[in-house]
């Protein structure tokens, strides 16, 4: 899952769960924006921003429209399947926040970066990007008071086996007693989930760009704790986009290994030096 915070300890209100009411003769859509109409000059620019930039910019709104920009060339059924995603997602993450953000910005990220950066347009793969986190986070909002494998049967009977197999092969299993290493275990788990399923690398790696790449828009005592957790996925994940099997074209996998090395630089620069060696001084 990407870090998500408490909103009792970081909302500061923004963008918090709000739809601009529709106008005359217009229906709500999954792109109505929280804060009012964008201006088309604006809204034109949004094809070609970060997607960081887009978020400080315009926040939550922004994101919809992007994305809303971004599948506007698909079929009218993979757009409602879109849609019907989204707003699920929403509703189940709407009291999450990640630092002062609602934590639909990250899903969205999630999912515009795999249609826009790595040329992915298959609705059943953006639907478990807006998705990836329910089953982790929200089980019982998905299952009414069910677990993970009863949340999973209810994704597969809203949106097909496929999204919902993905969303599973992304979603770490709940845990039970101790611990142990749970970097390590964490590791472990998602190449063993990620070998089997090549189309889960992508969501994956979408997902891990959000919250490796982007831990420079991170503040707080948890940044470093974040760091530790998320830097020795790096060659992990390089091996697996390596693969000949990872769906995605070469080119698309070079930008791909530029952002693990922009990752690993960045978790280099976070994590804290070694105590040098006594014997050394």
């Amino acid at each position: 899952m990407g870090h998500r915070d408490s909103p009792a300890v970081v909302s500061d209100g923004r963008d918090a769960g709000r739809r601009r009411a529709a106008g005359p003769g217009e229906a709500a859509t999954p792109w109505s924006a929280p804060n009012g109409r964008m201006a088309p000059g604006e809204r034109r620019l949004l094809a070609a921003m970060p997607l960081h930039a887009i978020t400080t910019l315009h926040g939550e709104a922004g994101l919809r429209e992007r994305l809303a920009l971004e599948i506007a060339g698909f079929p009218d059924a993979g757009r409602e399947r879109i849609g019907r995603a989204l707003e699920l997602a929403a509703r189940l993450h709407a009291a999450d926040r990640r630092q002062r953000e609602p934590y639909v910005n990250h899903l969205l990220r999630v999912a515009i970066r795999i249609i826009s950066h790595y040329r992915i347009h298959d609705p059943d793969v953006i639907c478990a990007a807006l998705l990836h986190d329910t089953v982790e986070d929200h089980p019982a909002g998905l299952a009414h008071g069910g677990g993970q494998p009863e949340a999973i049967a209810a994704l597969a009977a809203q949106f097909g086996t496929r999204t919902a197999g993905l969303v599973a092969a992304v979603t770490n299993p709940m845990k039970n007693g101790p611990s142990g290493d749970s970097h390590a275990q964490y590791r472990e788990h998602v190449a063993a989930r990620l070998a089997a399923s090549p189309w889960a690398r992508v969501i994956k790696m979408s997902d891990f760009t959000d919250n490796g790449v982007g831990l420079i828009h991170t503040t707080g005592p948890r940044i470093g704790k974040l760091a530790n957790k998320y830097a020795p996925l790096v060659p992990v994940l390089r091996e697996l986009i390596a693969r000949p099997d990872t769906p995605l074209d070469d080119d698309v996998k070079a930008h791909v290994f530029d952002q693990l090395d922009r990752a690993a630089q960045r978790f280099a620069a976070i994590r804290p030096m070694p105590e040098p060696d006594a014997a050394t001084i």
